[in-house]
């Protein structure tokens, strides 16, 4: 195994670990910052993938706008919203598993549409080819963000949207009685 295989393996299982504990933790603050880790990672498989500039705009989109977002709305939350995420249960319920379902057949919409479609063989497609020193980078990346990169650059979107409903769930004041 080469020294850019255990480089690899170890952000791949630091993007996992990273996640799962994001998702899991109780405390907010953590999660947040364990965000910041995940996404860091996640940048670095990118790097490994030969997609710097979607690596690059994870990390400037993420850090430079969600993730400072998310840290704004927690520290201008009031405390009372604050004392109602420490008392919360984290016991299954039933709404968890409509979540789950739901989940679920999203993935599974997005992975059957993804492996059935046949990008192959459109003509711009084929008509593309390594970036040289002269070509134009912008279609370049426009072909490989919209084929090779796109199960990615929709989980972005996806996350991007779930950040920002989030954040103004957490900043939403509520009406006192």
């Amino acid at each position: 195994m080469s020294a850019e295989q255990i480089v690899f393996y170890f952000f791949a299982a630091l993007t996992l670990i990273s996640a799962f504990l994001v998702v899991n933790m109780q405390n907010l603050v953590r999660s947040i910052f364990l965000f910041f880790v995940t996404i860091f990672s996640l940048a670095a498989m990118f790097v490994f993938a030969h997609a710097d500039f979607i690596a690059v705009t994870q990390v400037v989109i993420y850090v430079g706008g969600v993730l400072v977002l998310m840290l704004f709305a927690f520290m201008l939350s009031n405390r009372e919203l604050l004392s109602g995420l420490e008392q919360f249960t984290s016991g299954f319920k039933i709404a968890h598993l409509a979540g789950l379902l739901i989940c679920a057949g999203m993935f599974f919409l997005l992975y059957s549409a993804i492996s059935s479609a046949n990008v192959t063989n459109l003509p711009w497609i084929k008509n593309s080819h390594a970036i040289g020193q002269n070509d134009n980078t912008i279609h370049q990346i426009g072909i490989h963000t919209m084929t090779r990169y796109l199960l990615p650059f929709e989980v972005v979107s996806v996350f991007l949207m779930m950040a920002l409903i989030g954040a103004a769930h957490l900043a939403r004041k509520e009406k006192r009685s």
